[in-house]
């Protein structure tokens, strides 16, 4: 498996960053996902970071070196998630719970799974063309579907959630795939404060005529420039499928000389003391990323 990826998160205008996004991976299958912890609700950040967390932890206890059911897994790992922000929010007998978005992507093989719960989105392009897009979980997403029997009044915000992880309901959940992924695919998941001022159609453009290097940070400037002093928090994460089977995976990530048991990952193992309300430091994912894509290229280079 070879893929490229890049990902960027900036605060934008708001106090702290309450998205998380990462990746991990074995030989044979990757897990790409990203969190909006939810504002309104308390701690938002921790609820995003305990939703990768639990899915990577699942990843890498499942893929061996691959998953058996992919969809099974994403529906489950999310559902997981749900639950440890309950019993999260119960332990510390807080008012209300801490709420986050999540969507996520396996490619495993040559194909794309996903799922996804709110309105963090999955955007997959192919060439110039738009070839799938995750629809939210908002009232503006269903506008069509409701106005058919039940009339919205103008005074309702379409934008508001119908379900996310730490609802007191159980969330809804959509799956999707399998996808087959043909090489220079590109895959891109994002927090609302992307899509939310910048629309499809550019964001199709600028992944179809630019490396993922430059597309993803333009990306993310148009919609910081675009929301202004109040912009949203903005998380991109895109990963280009690269599945030329030898050769040198320059700017990315080669698993081909992984070991059937070798997992690695992006996303922070834990909660430590203390971590729970700190920014996203773009910095320490850009380093974790540097040292594992170094460790592959030690891997590779001693190979016979």
């Amino acid at each position: 498996m070879r893929f490229s990826v890049y990902q960027v998160s900036r605060k934008g205008g708001r106090e702290k960053n309450e998205d998380r996004m990462g990746y991990c991976y074995t030989r044979d299958a990757g897990l790409f996902a990203l969190a909006d912890g939810m504002g309104g609700h308390p701690e938002g950040e921790v609820a995003s970071q305990m939703a990768l967390q639990k899915l990577s932890a699942l990843f890498q206890h499942e893929a061996r070196p691959k998953l058996a059911d992919p969809l099974k897994f994403l529906h489950a790992a999310i559902i997981a998630a749900h639950h440890d922000l309950l019993r999260y929010a119960t332990g510390r007998a807080l008012i209300d719970t801490p709420r986050t978005t999540v969507v996520a992507c396996v490619l495993q093989g040559n194909a794309a799974y996903w799922a996804h719960c709110g309105d963090s989105r999955l955007y997959l392009v192919r060439g110039d063309k738009l070839v799938a897009r995750t629809r939210d979980h908002s009232y503006s997403e269903l506008q069509e579907t409701l106005l058919q029997t039940l009339p919205m009044a103008d005074r309702v915000n379409r934008n508001v959630l119908f379900t996310c992880l730490g609802s007191p309901g159980k969330p809804v959940v959509d799956t999707a795939g399998p996808l087959v992924v043909h090489p220079g695919d590109r895959v891109m998941l994002c927090s609302d404060g992307l899509w939310g001022t910048v629309d499809d159609k550019t964001i199709t453009e600028l992944l179809s005529h630019h490396p993922i290097s430059d597309a993803v940070p333009e990306l993310v400037e148009r919609a910081l420039r675009a929301g202004g002093p109040g912009s949203d928090n903005v998380t991109v994460l895109a990963v280009e499928w690269e599945a030329a089977p030898e050769g040198d995976c320059i700017g990315g990530v080669s698993t081909i000389s992984l070991g059937d048991e070798v997992f690695a990952s992006t996303i922070q193992a834990s909660l430590g003391a203390g971590s729970a309300g700190d920014d996203l430091d773009d910095a320490e994912i850009e380093r974790s990323i540097r040292e594992i894509n170094e460790a592959i290229e030690r891997s590779a280079g001693r190979r016979p």
